[in-house]
């Protein structure tokens, strides 16, 4: 969770710049399509590799009202860094820091019985009241309770908060296609859903929230944004699917954009293999522009002859394989200077290809081309603070 404090004066190897005005511009057009709903800013994975702290606080500025993480670690971190209001985590494992989730006043999820004994024996040892969010499987098929086990989770709930232990905060699901439209799961999800929270209500139990959308389900959705939504990479300006529409096309802007400085630029002749296994060879005299990133940066193999690159204002395209920290691009006889600017992908504004057209290449979601994205590339954080 680096948080860059300024931009740094010296030219670098890569970088990762992160638009947190775009952030906040796109926390606002998410809030815009709720009816009562709030919403939580998902930042588990470093917010899917944008930096936690500064994307948390740009999202809390622009009016959500959680923050929510995967690991308890990532959610101790943000409370650590001074992180207000509630913060809710929800993948665990048995011996995990409850204590230390109690005492942060985070909310945590409970899947299973051996969960929500781990939480109260916390909650007991500390003299505090946990709060727990119930998680429901209604069909994803991964964390989750399921419906016939939920009968006994909710009245094991109900007498631990009986006993002033825990505090259910919250009953939540995920869905499983929302991000494809028209798919039967969605309602049969829906249908699951409705009958879980109902259930536990009639039993006695009375959540501040009930949430099941995701980002896809936050845009397209309305009728499953219950109490609060959970958007994730929708709040990067990504879109979740491309059968969905583009970024644009829900008013939302991209936040990232990767940069790279040539490191040299040289004329080769006709014939030249290029890069481990010679999968491409010159196919004439031509230039050579050595990008300095790679696979251990988080650049994917698979974009090996594809993953397209905007040099001195014309897509390129990697040549041969990506290397661990570096890969060519075949400029074509044109000579850029050293140190020339390559952008690998960014909004799309001045014709850079975007993360979805790096997804395109490799053959994967746009989600996993931000969140590889790795340490020894600093993020660089701009517009840190709102205008005017």
């Amino acid at each position: 969770m680096n948080e860059t404090a300024a931009v740094p004066t010296a030219p670098l190897r890569a970088r990762a710049e992160i638009d947190l005005g775009a952030l906040r511009a796109n926390v606002r057009a998410l809030r815009a399509r709720l009816t009562g709903a709030a919403l939580m800013a998902v930042v588990k994975s470093d917010a899917y590799g944008h930096g936690a702290v500064p994307c948390a606080r740009a999202a809390l500025a622009a009016g959500a009202t959680w923050l929510g993480t995967a690991t308890p670690e990532e959610a101790l971190a943000l409370r650590a860094a001074g992180l207000p209001g509630r913060i809710m985590c929800w993948l665990w494992v048995p011996g995990g820091p409850w204590r230390e989730a109690i005492d942060a006043d985070l909310d945590v999820s409970v899947s299973g019985m051996w969960a929500l004994r781990e939480v109260t024996g916390a909650a007991r040892a500390a003299g505090r009241t946990a709060r727990v969010q119930l998680k429901a499987d209604t069909g994803l098929g991964r964390n989750g309770c399921q419906p016939g086990d939920w009968p006994e989770l909710v009245a094991e709930a109900l007498k631990a908060e009986a006993d002033g232990l825990i505090k259910v905060t919250g009953l939540w699901s995920h869905f499983a296609c929302a991000d494809e439209p028209g798919h039967p799961s969605i309602t049969a999800q829906l249908d699951r859903f409705r009958e879980m929270t109902a259930y536990a209500e009639e039993q006695g139990l009375r959540p501040e929230v009930r949430h099941i959308a995701n980002s896809p389900a936050t845009l397209t959705l309305p009728e499953t944004h219950f109490d609060l939504v959970r958007t994730g990479i929708a709040m990067y300006g990504v879109s979740p699917s491309p059968e969905l529409g583009t970024p644009a096309d829900f008013g939302l802007r991209p936040v990232m954009t990767l940069r790279a400085s040539l490191a040299l630029v040289k004329r080769v002749p006709g014939g030249h293999g290029i890069s481990y296994g010679h999968h491409y060879t010159t196919p004439g005299e031509t230039t050579l522009g050595l990008v300095p990133v790679g696979y251990a940066d988080g650049i994917p193999r698979h974009a090996s002859g594809t993953g397209p690159v905007l040099i001195d204002g014309k897509w390129r395209t990697v040549a041969g394989r990506v290397a661990m920290d570096q890969f060519v691009v075949d400029l074509g006889g044109d000579e850029p200077p050293a140190g020339t600017d390559a952008v690998l992908f960014g909004p799309g504004d001045a014709g850079e290809p975007t993360a979805e057209d790096w997804a395109q290449a490799c053959g994967t979601i746009a989600y996993e081309i931000v969140t590889r994205i790795g340490a020894r590339v600093p993020r660089v954080h701009l517009n840190g603070e709102e205008k005017g």
